[in-house]
């Protein structure tokens, strides 16, 4: 059995997954709208659902921006719309921010893919539940080399700052055209193989907080973190210590999640997971590497990694193909599953339909040391295994949390859905 000897699997599942909301395309993100128990669906295809406290989809969407971004392909894409957060006061101002793909610019390398967008929108009627279209302001816009690699999460942390997950710019091994001879996750002078921190609430377009890590010295005053390859998921913890976790997504061997500090090298692509990484053998691993950066800094471990089947297609304990970030939990509705990290898999296969719910248990002791990991086992799916690509996790104001997945590794049909996490029933 593919998790036997791992706690927990096969045991008596005490989770079983509700279906919300269905007939999405590529739904990859959810908040709640403000202080309601209404959701917002990041759909990739260009457009925001608005759901009801039944799950009915609203027919008309929050909102639609297909038409200022790029066309995105109908067989597999990593371009579109990614991201949404909701200011902190949201119920009082109405803003909010997106993260999209658009055309490339006119001033960017005419060799380059497209150029991402975050942009600040307000609601025009909290009432009515709708986006001003007008109100658009593009707050950053960052020139991608390659059409993969995007990122696209944005979160707003404890501190009020708005955080931006930038990929390194796509292709393969973080090499290639628009990729410098250390790599863009290595590189400090540009925004890509980063995570940013800003703040949205002074400076034209954006102000930088004084105490990000490169103010006042080498490097670019936006980044928080970097070494990191092509994060999809991160979020802030809302118990505990506050701790700000992201899943990086591996090349071909490893898959890892990072808690990330102010100022972290996370290691791409002089590593991947815990790992040494070599730009020129992906899939051979030297044994030795360097454990500092390009500037004598040390490169920061994960807190967990697991197999790729790309690079370990025989090991049963090769979990998926691209890690998917999620939430720790602090609902009330499971509380076993208090102070533990869920997360996903988007699937074992690109072909077939196979995605994974895990979930991780910290360590007694250091929070920064390697967590035990295990699938999260449901009454409707046993072992984790959905029976469709795993998109993204949400979690709503009461901090219970959703899944989100597709029937096609492609963002095109009706095979959308969204769950939540619920109890068992006896």
């Amino acid at each position: 059995m593919l998790f036997a000897g791992l706690p927990g699997a096969g045991g008596n599942p005490e989770v079983e997954l509700e279906l919300v909301a269905d007939g999405m395309t590529a739904p990859l993100a959810l908040r709640s709208y403000g202080e309601t128990d209404h959701l917002l669906v990041v759909d990739q295809v260009g457009a925001i659902h608005f759901l009801e406290e039944d799950g009915t989809v609203r027919e008309e969407p929050f909102l639609d921006i297909r038409d200022r971004m790029l066309d995105i392909r109908e067989s597999f894409d990593e371009r579109g719309l990614l991201g949404l957060a909701l200011h902190p006061d949201f119920n009082d101002n109405g803003r909010f921010f997106v993260y999209y793909s658009a055309p490339l610019r006119d001033e960017a390398d005419p060799d380059f893919d497209h150029t991402s967008r975050v942009s600040e929108f307000t609601v025009g009627d909290p009432e009515i539940g709708r986006a001003d279209l007008d109100s658009e302001t593009v707050v950053m816009r960052i020139d991608q080399p390659q059409f993969n690699h995007n990122g696209g999460t944005l979160a707003f942390g404890p501190d009020g700052a708005l955080y931006i997950s930038v990929g390194d710019g796509g292709g393969a091994n973080d090499t290639g055209h628009g990729h410098p001879p250390e790599g863009n996750g290595q590189a400090i002078d540009t925004l890509l193989g980063s995570v940013l921190r800003i703040d949205v609430d002074n400076g034209d377009p954006y102000g930088i907080p004084s105490d990000n890590p490169f103010v006042d010295q080498e490097g670019r005053d936006e980044i928080f973190a970097y070494g990191l390859r092509n994060v999809w998921g991160m979020s802030f913890d809302r118990g505990g210590d506050r701790r700000f976790f992201a899943a990086d997504v591996g090349q071909d061997m490893f898959e890892e999640v990072n808690i990330l500090e102010a100022g972290g090298n996370y290691g791409w692509n002089i590593r991947e997971g815990f790992h040494c990484f070599d730009p020129d053998a992906p899939r051979n691993p030297p044994q030795d590497c360097p454990d500092e950066g390009p500037r004598g800094e040390p490169l920061l471990d994960p807190i967990i990694e697991y197999k790729n089947r790309r690079g370990f297609a025989e090991d049963s304990d090769a979990l998926g193909v691209s890690v998917i970030g999620g939430f720790v939990y602090r609902g009330a509705d499971l509380p076993h599953l208090e102070g533990r990290y869920i997360f996903g898999d988007w699937s074992r296969s690109w072909g077939r339909p196979d995605g994974l719910i895990l979930i991780a248990t910290p360590p007694e002791g250091d929070v920064m040391d390697r967590w035990e990991l295990e699938p999260l086992d449901t009454t409707s799916h046993p072992e984790g295994r959905l029976g469709a690509y795993v998109l993204g996790f949400g979690e709503d104001r009461h901090g219970e949390l959703y899944v989100m997945t597709n029937d096609r590794s492609m963002p095109t049909g009706e095979t959308g859905k969204v769950y939540r996490l619920v109890p068992a029933e006896p």
